[in-house]
This record gives C-alpha cells, structure tokens and sequence, in this order.
C-alpha cells in the first residue's frame, strides 16, 4: 500500500493558506489514489522540543551507558522522524513564510532528522528520486519588481534540503499576498491576491493528481 508523508509548520488551526493548499492536494491524491495510507507529522501546533537537537547531537559521542534520559529520548525522537521519511512514497510539506526566513519549527525538525546517520548531509539518501510537493505561502509579495524582493529567505533553503541534502522530486505550490484581505494598506492588492489564491488551488489540485500518477507508474 503507497504512503503519503504529510508535514505542516502552520501556528494556526484555521485560517492556515497552506493546510488549506495541503487539503487540497491530498484529496485529489486520494481521489485519484485509493487506498494510500497517510502518515502525518504535526509540527506547527505540536513543536518538536527545540532541546531536543543538540541532544541528539552530542549523545552519539558519548558511551552509550552514560547517556542522560533527554539524550535517549532525542535519538529516538529523530529515529522515528527518519523511519517516517523513510516508509512514505510521496510527500507533501506545507510550509507558511514567518518573517523573512525558514520556520523555526520546520529547521528544528530538519536538523533532528539530519541526525539520523541515513539521512545526513553527505550519504546517500534513501529517499533520492521519491515525488514531493512544498507548498509554500506568504503574506506579502516578494517577487521581482516589488519593494521586499529578495528577502524570501526561507524557500531557497527549503529546497536545498530536499532537493540537494534528501534529492526528492520536488515541484513547488507558492502562493503570496495571503495576509491581503486583513491588512489594510494592501487592499488595491486583493483581487490579486484572490487571483493568487485560486492559481495555488489549482496546482495543489494537479501536483496531487501528479502524484498519484507516479504511484500508479
């Protein structure tokens, strides 16, 4: 049975653009892939420990016997999040952009996965050449020609993890001017940002047809 790895980074339980872009795609990978079994990973609502990382690191180096109840749990916190990765065939990362950079709750739980001697930095990864899709979402505009182009520096990083570091697939769902409809100073942009809204739908609906496409290949 095919397994989606499903992954979100949002603070919020509603009103979140990428659970709503993440929905999306699932149902029409379900739709189109009966039978796929979800795995799920909370880390918006439900944070990783942010100690949890440098215990993981520093445990391997010191005898085994000797390691504190924290340093165990870490490691095992980070082999379950590798066993997770490792067992799905297709994944979905939805991840909202929080001032400028990467999510604090995204980077802490790449930095525990890399942990894991499989899918570390500089081995061959076993996830090398599985499909997955980044949905990505930002309150502002960010591209060529607007006042803050240039400081999405979060989504480059994204990508060098999975696409350079785990080698994955990956196609990418961006949607921008989400904080439009509440803010203001930005209200000549909302039917643009509608417009915006709209088009992520559609290729979240597609990448998840996409996908299970591949799973049927």
């Amino acid at each position: 049975m095919p397994t989606l790895f499903r992954l979100d980074a949002s603070i919020r339980n509603t009103g979140s653009v990428t659970r709503a872009l993440a929905d999306t795609l699932e149902d029409a990978l379900v739709s189109n892939a009966p039978g796929i079994a979800p795995i799920k990973r909370e880390i918006g609502l439900d944070p990783l420990p942010s100690t949890a990382w440098a215990d993981a690191v520093f445990a391997p180096h010191i005898p085994q016997d000797q390691r504190s109840a924290a340093q165990l749990s870490s490691l095992q916190l980070a082999r379950t999040l590798a066993d997770e990765l490792i067992a799905a065939d297709v994944y979905l990362f939805a991840v909202p952009f929080y001032n400028f950079g990467v999510s604090q709750h995204f980077k802490t739980w790449v930095d525990l996965v890399l942990t894991d001697p499989r899918l570390s930095s500089g081995v061959e990864s076993p996830i090398k050449g599985r499909p997955a899709t980044l949905i990505v979402a930002r309150g502002g505009g960010y591209g060529p020609g607007t006042p803050r182009h240039g400081w999405d520096h979060g989504t480059a990083w994204y990508r060098r993890v999975l696409e350079d570091i785990w080698m994955l697939d990956l196609r990418i769902v961006e949607c921008e001017l989400t904080l439009a409809d509440v803010t203001p100073a930005m209200a000549e942009l909302r039917g643009l940002a509608a417009e915006n809204l709209e088009n992520a739908h559609a290729l979240a609906g597609d990448s998840g047809r996409r996908l299970a496409g591949r799973l049927a290949a």
